[in-house]
């Protein structure tokens, strides 16, 4: 890592304190008195009313959220509509989307908005369902339609309502044209800030694209630009969006190849006298973001402007932290900094990644409350440093506006100057008329506005569009209300203070990630964002010893083995079974605490990546939890129903000594899912791990053993093929649990079909020829990065990963293209180094048998990354003919792609069935029907629609699949423990003593 410069401000601040303890603080921070209160009361008031009184012109995007938010029907329709249709292009598919979306709402009905606006795109909406016979179908309605208009005129009618809203929330498709449609509101003394419409950067190309897309945008603008610094407009730029591996793990090659990108962009903007806002990321992104903002903003070359800025998003719990970092750095190099002060616009996709993620808290807010609170928090900190820092204040809330006037009102100098606000471009106009203009801001005067301008195509605004519908669009936002008057104006006053006053600092529906699966406790990730966590256990993995791997046994090893076992075996079923869950849970807990370790042996051991790693240990700890759990619930004595004078009871057994056999490629998880499966329910186990992994398999059995299992009752028993074949026709075996590949699978049935003893269960789960089928209505980004993932990441080395991916043949190209340019960013290296992201193979026979697949189909070649050699095999593409079959699992980093018409779906269904494997399947849609028909006909144990098809989670995800993948039932589910168990029914006769007591005694009065 590159040592940290001295004289700059270190940005330390945790990522995830606890609301409990912060809120308190920033309620101390804003906290008004009466006199204040009153004062923004009667200000918000005039602006509501304000707000109102011009509502009903030409309509809005306010009044179309009104109208269709995203608690009705025609919302969430109109939301996935925007987000795919004008991608799609071909009509076959545009017609399925439509159908499939406008049979989920009323588009037609009397209540909406006397606005020219609304009223032409809601036109548009329902022009398919304007006409239509009741009962109809969503199909029928189109079909319906077209026969009466035309398919043309009807996709058009449609398509045109999405470009209504496109036009609503972008200034132009080009910069020339969003600058010449800012020139009336220029005149009317706003300021603008130009947004280049795009996603993140997936390639290479990407980055190189969006960087020449800024620096023209830079140079036109300008261009045209008039006056000085703050009136002059300005420009936002993306930091994932200039490097395609924008992640915390990368920050060395992010700091090497971003920063001179960036600090181009910024010598141009300074040369024009702009503004220029670096973009908010991600929470697990703000460091990078931070350092990447102080390695530019440090550059001699920028002194003497001061346009530099970078936004700030409210509902972190980190803002008020960034506020004062950036008030540092700026008085450090003797220079001034604008800072864009927004709400945020991810705060679903924070909260969701924060459980995924196992992390210890969220680093948003929880409360919507708690944020405003913040908001206003960092707005007063803010205010005090305006000596360094210009704030540009982003807000559509009239309540926000009149507190900020009033907070300048309250410091010494000129409370007008230093400062300015910023709106959304198709939002807030009747808000900042007001505010421009001075009028309903008191004693405040005008204040200085600047529109926040996306500039893109249509095809460009989808994201964009999507997460401000998410934001704005809910019934419970201020832009929805304001110009309702149904809702009284004495709502819109409520202080957040008072809401959180009034309720806990955290929203008690919003479980810490620890909590989501309680009881059981969920596992414990790294925040790969905050270095305070990364960096001390990448220092510990590296300093940890090289792994020693225990000797072979041998077939007679296994046989004593077997033996103790089955001697063992009465004490341990016998064993409370809240004590056998309680060992688990103190060896899940012991994983977790010895994680630094276990990762590096897993990366020696087995090339596992730092976010493979712990994974796996997440997964392990989860499997030790779910199982202690799912015993708890199971191994209990159960009356059944009988006649009177008869008591049955139900009850569940260990069967007797288990081998467990797992594979080399999961060979912590896996390997203790089984050996803990087994010895929740009574069952003693041989473990017996691959070859390949023997010592991960025996740090994992010491701490069973240090846990309290019985050394007796748990034996790792390493070995080969003579071994394993040992272990399973040994006459004690009382079953078999096994996961690798269907051909030892059917091995180990034979063997044990062989056996003159007991009937042997066999919990298998092998193999498969897994794929991915793509739409034309899919998100092109979303698919490469779900398909890089479940192609490539592990080396391509999981049960569970796209072997071969169908894509419809109208996007194929465009999407093939981002798939090869994503794989192409990925580093193959040193599994100890926390930037690699693929590990090497597990041995040469599994290299060599890759080499010879590409070779066998060389000339369906269609890309290949370069290997550094040794066990690397580089990641590969191959393009699959029409006739092709890929008939078997082919264990690595290599991906078949097939191109189909949307007319032969069917056949590509019936091709996927034929495999005869069933394990795991992943579909990307935005037709839901399309969606439904395709998941009721695969013929796979796991389903995804819309991600990735890796990484299945332990008791939310159970993971197995059927015919040539295995026998069921799912690992980590709610069925597993069953096959571990034997069940007995006792049936007593208590009238055998001399008569039923109970009934005699009963009373008539029951």
């Amino acid at each position: 890592m590159n040592a940290p410069d001295p004289i700059l401000p270190q940005f330390d601040a945790p990522f995830a304190p606890p609301d409990e303890t912060l809120v308190p603080d920033l309620l101390a921070r804003v906290k008004r008195d009466d006199q204040a209160e009153a004062r923004i009361d009667r200000d918000a008031r005039a602006l509501i009313e304000g707000i109102r009184a011009r509502a009903g012109r030409i309509g809005g995007l306010e009044d179309f959220l009104r109208d269709h938010g995203l608690s009705t029907k025609e919302g969430l329709a109109l939301m996935v509509m925007a987000e795919a249709l004008l991608r799609v292009p071909d009509a076959a598919t545009q017609d399925a989307l439509i159908a499939d979306k406008i049979g989920a709402g009323d588009w037609t009905h009397a209540d909406h908005a006397d606005t020219l606006f609304v009223n032409a795109a809601t036109w548009g909406l329902g022009l398919s369902t304007r006409i239509v016979r009741p009962g109809e179908t969503p199909e029928g309605i189109l079909s319906s339609t077209v026969r009466r208009i035309g398919g043309p005129a009807v996709r058009q009618g449609v398509r045109q309502a999405m470009r209504y809203l496109g036009h609503q929330f972008v200034l132009g498709r080009t910069i020339e044209e969003a600058l010449k449609r800012a020139r009336p509101l220029q005149a009317e003394g706003y300021r603008f800030s130009y947004d280049m419409l795009g996603e993140g950067a997936r390639t290479r190309a990407d980055a190189d694209r969006y960087a020449q897309s800024y620096a023209d945008a830079i140079d036109h603008i300008g261009a045209s630009a008039r006056g000085a610094l703050p009136d002059r407009p300005g420009i936002s730029v993306k930091l994932s969006a200039l490097h395609p591996r924008y992640e915390p793990r990368n920050r060395d090659a992010v700091l090497a190849e971003l920063v001179p990108t960036v600090l181009h962009l910024a010598r141009a903007a300074k040369s024009h006298d702009l503004n220029f806002t670096v973009d908010a990321e991600e929470q697990d992104r703000l460091e990078l973001s931070l350092d990447v903002i102080a390695a530019v903003f440090s550059d001699p070359t920028l002194r003497g402007w001061d346009g530099f800025g970078l936004a700030i998003q409210a509902y972190a719990k980190r803002a008020l932290h960034v506020v004062n970092w950036c008030a540092d750095l700026a008085a450090a190099k003797g220079a001034r900094m604008m800072i864009r002060l927004v709400k945020g616009a991810y705060w679903d996709t924070e909260v969701k990644r924060a459980q995924v993620e196992g992390a210890h808290d969220f680093p948003v807010f929880t409360r919507k409350p708690a944020t405003d609170v913040s908001y206003l928090a960092c707005a007063d900190a803010l205010l005090d440093r305006r000596d360094v820092i210009y704030p540009q204040f982003a807000t559509h809330n009239a309540l926000t506006v009149a507190t900020i006037l009033d907070m300048a009102k309250a410091r010494p100098g000129d409370n007008r100057g230093g400062f300015e606000f910023q709106r959304l471009h198709g939002m807030g106009e009747d808000l900042y008329h007001q505010i421009s203009e001075g009028a309903g801001v008191g004693e405040a005067g005008p204040i200085p506005c600047r529109i926040y301008a996306p500039v893109g195509g249509h095809r460009d605004l989808l994201a964009y569009l999507v997460r401000r519908l998410l934001e704005n669009g809910a019934n419970s936002s201020f832009v929805a209300q304001a110009g309702d008057r149904a809702i009284p104006v004495s709502e819109l006053l409520e202080r957040p203070s008072d809401a959180l006053r009034d309720h806990a600092p955290r929203h008690p529906q919003i479980p810490l990630p620890k909590d989501i699966f309680r009881p059981r406790k969920n596992s414990a990730g790294i925040e790969f964002g905050h270095r305070a966590e990364l960096d001390p256990i990448t220092a510990a993995m590296q300093a940890a010893p090289a792994p020693q791997a225990p000797p072979e046994a041998t077939p007679a090893d296994a046989n004593r083995a077997m033996e103790t076992l089955a001697k063992a075996f009465p004490a341990w079923r016998d064993t409370p079974v809240e004590d056998r869950a309680a060992i688990l849970e103190t060896a899940a807990d012991a994983l977790e605490d010895d994680r630094a370790q276990l990762m590096s042996i897993l990366a020696r051991e087995a090339g596992k990546t730092i976010d493979d790693g712990i994974a796996e240990i997440r997964e392990a700890a989860d499997f030790l939890r779910y199982y202690a759990a799912e015993a708890r619930r199971i191994m209990v004595t159960t009356p059944l129903p009988g006649p009177a004078g008869e008591e049955n009871v139900h009850t569940l057994t260990g069967r007797g000594p288990f081998v467990a056999i797992a594979p080399w490629n999961f060979p912590l998880a896996i390997f203790l899912g089984q050996v803990a499966a087994a010895l929740a329910t009574g069952n003693t186990v041989a473990a017996k791990p691959a070859p390949q992994t023997p010592a991960i398999a025996k740090a994992a059995i010491d701490i069973l053993h240090k846990a309290g299992v019985p050394k007796d009752a748990l034996h790792l028993v390493p070995g080969g093929t003579e071994t394993g074949a040992a272990l399973t026709s040994h006459p004690d075996t009382a079953g078999v649990v096994f996961t690798g590949s269907t051909a030892t699978a059917k091995a180990i049935q034979r063997a044990l079909a062989a056996s003159d003893g007991p009937i042997v269960p066999l919990i298998a789960e092998t193999g498969g020829v897994n794929a991915m089928i793509a739409d034309a209505t899919a998100l092109p980004e979303q698919v490469a990065d779900d398909v890089t993932a479940s192609a490539f990441r592990s080396a391509g080395q999981r049960c569970s990963a796209c072997r071969i991916l169908y894509v419809q043949e109208d996007v194929a190209d465009r999407i093939l293209t981002m798939i090869t340019g994503a794989a192409a960013t990925l580093r193959m290296g040193d599994p100890l180094d926390p930037a690699t992201d693929i590990g090497p193979v597990i041995d040469q026979p599994a290299l060599d048998r890759l080499k010879a697949h590409v070779a066998h189909w060389q000339d369906r070649l269609h890309w290949q990354a370069d290997a550094p050699g040794g066990l690397f095999m580089p990641p590969t593409i191959l393009d699959l003919r029409p006739d092709d079959r890929l008939t078997e699992e082919i264990f690595g980093p290599i991906l078949h792609v097939k191109r189909y018409a949307a007319a032969d779906l069917d056949k590509v269904i019936e091709e996927i069935n034929a495999t005869g494997y069933g394990l795991t399947f992943a579909i990307h849609s935005r037709i839901e029907a399309k969606i439904a028909k395709v998941l009721g006909r695969i013929e796979a144990g796991n389903l995804y629609v819309n991600r990735n098809q890796i990484g299945a989670i332990v008791g939310s995800q159970p993971f197995g699949g059927r015919g040539l993948s295995g026998t069921g039932p799912k690992a980590g589910g709610p069925l597993y423990l069953t096959r571990f168990v034997e069940e007995r029914v006792t049936s007593t006769d208590t009238t055998a003593a001399g008569g039923n007591a109970s009934l005699i005694a009963l009373s008539d009065d029951g």
